[in-house]
C-alpha cells in the first residue's frame, strides 16, 4: 500500500510539473511575442560632436531601425512608430535599414511590404529624412526597396552623401550600402574632399555595426564623429546568465547602446521589429532620440 501511494504521488508530481511546465512556457511565448514585442521605448540620449557648429547644437535626431515590415511586424505598429516620433517632433529622422525581411518564405509579400513600408514611413511628418538599405533589403531586392522609400520621399544614401546646412552650418551626412549583402564603400561614402574639414563634421549610417572596426583600420575612418547603426535588434531574445540567443553577423560585437572607439562614437538601435521568431524577450522596440551638443 505505501508503495503504491508513494508511486501514484510521484506520477501526480511529474504531471504537475509537466503541466506547470508548459503553463509557463505558453505565458512566457504570449508575453514575448504580444506584449514585450510591442512595447515600444523612447530612448533618448545626448552625443557631444567635436567641431560640430554651434547651429546644430540640441538638433534632436530620431533613429528608427530593422522594421522588417509584414514578417512578424504589422502595419499598424509601424504606423504607432511613426504617430510616436511625429509627437516627438525630431529635426531629423535616420532609418537605418531592413525595411523588409529576405527569404523564400517572404519573397511573394517583399514588393508589397516595401510599397507599404514606404507609405506608412512617408507620413512621417519631419521634413529632414534620410535612409540607408540593409542586409534584408539587398537580398530582397535593393533597387525595389530603394523605389519604395524614394517614391515616397525618403532619399536612401547608399556609398553617397549629403550636405545638412542651417544656421550658417553645415555637417556631412554619410550613407554606406550594406556590409553583409551589399558592397560599401567609404571612399564614396566619405570622399577626401568632406574629410577632416574644421566644423564640418561627419556623421554616418551603417546598418551592420560590426563593420565600423574595418572603418577604424583605414583613414577614413579618423574622418567619421557619430555612426549610426542597427541590425541586431539588441539581440532579440535575451536570457538572464545568458545573454542574447543569437545574433546576426557582423553584428555580434557591438549589440546594442553606445560606444567610444577611437575618435568617433558607436550607436546601435535595437530596432522595431523581428526576425526569425515574432518575440523579444528583455529587448523591447526602439526609437532612439539622440541630441547633438557642440564640443
Amino acid at each position: 500500500m505505501a508503495v503504491s501511494g508513494s508511486s501514484s504521488s510521484s506520477k501526480f508530481t511529474r504531471r504537475q510539473f509537466v503541466r506547470t511546465a508548459l503553463v509557463g512556457a505558453t505565458s512566457l511565448a504570449i508575453y514575448a511575442g504580444e506584449i514585450e514585442r510591442h512595447f515600444l521605448e523612447v530612448n533618448r540620449s545626448e552625443v557631444r560632436i567635436p567641431g560640430l557648429h554651434a547651429a546644430f547644437d540640441g538638433t534632436r535626431i530620431a533613429q528608427l531601425s530593422d522594421i522588417h515590415l509584414d514578417a512578424f511586424t504589422e502595419p499598424f505598429f509601424l504606423r504607432h512608430a511613426v504617430n510616436r516620433i511625429n509627437q516627438l517632433n525630431p529635426d531629423m529622422v535616420f532609418l537605418t535599414g531592413d525595411y523588409v525581411t529576405s527569404g523564400r518564405l517572404y519573397r511573394r509579400f517583399d514588393h508589397d511590404a516595401a510599397g507599404q513600408c514606404g507609405a506608412i514611413l512617408s507620413q512621417l511628418v519631419c521634413p529632414r529624412r534620410y535612409a540607408i538599405l540593409g542586409n534584408h533589403d539587398v537580398s530582397a531586392g535593393a533597387a525595389m526597396v530603394t523605389a519604395a522609400l524614394v517614391e515616397h520621399g525618403i532619399p536612401v544614401l547608399r556609398n553617397s552623401y549629403i550636405p545638412i546646412e542651417q544656421g550658417g552650418g553645415r555637417f556631412w551626412l554619410s550613407g554606406l550600402d550594406d556590409a553583409v549583402e551589399g558592397k560599401p564603400d567609404p571612399e564614396r561614402a566619405i570622399p577626401f574632399s568632406i574629410r577632416n574639414i574644421v566644423q564640418e563634421p561627419v556623421i554616418l549610417m551603417c546598418h551592420a555595426p560590426d563593420y565600423v572596426d574595418r572603418l577604424l583600420a583605414d583613414p577614413v575612418g579618423r574622418a567619421i564623429s557619430l555612426v549610426l547603426s542597427g541590425h541586431t535588434h539588441g539581440g532579440q531574445v535575451r536570457l538572464p546568465l545568458v545573454g542574447p540567443l543569437t545574433l546576426p553577423k557582423l553584428g555580434k560585437k557591438y549589440v546594442e547602446g553606445w560606444f567610444r572607439l577611437q575618435n568617433l562614437q558607436l550607436h546601435v538601435n535595437r530596432g522595431l521589429g523581428t526576425v526569425g521568431v515574432p518575440f523579444r524577450f528583455d529587448c523591447p522596440p526602439e526609437i532612439s532620440v539622440i541630441t547633438l551638443r557642440a564640443v
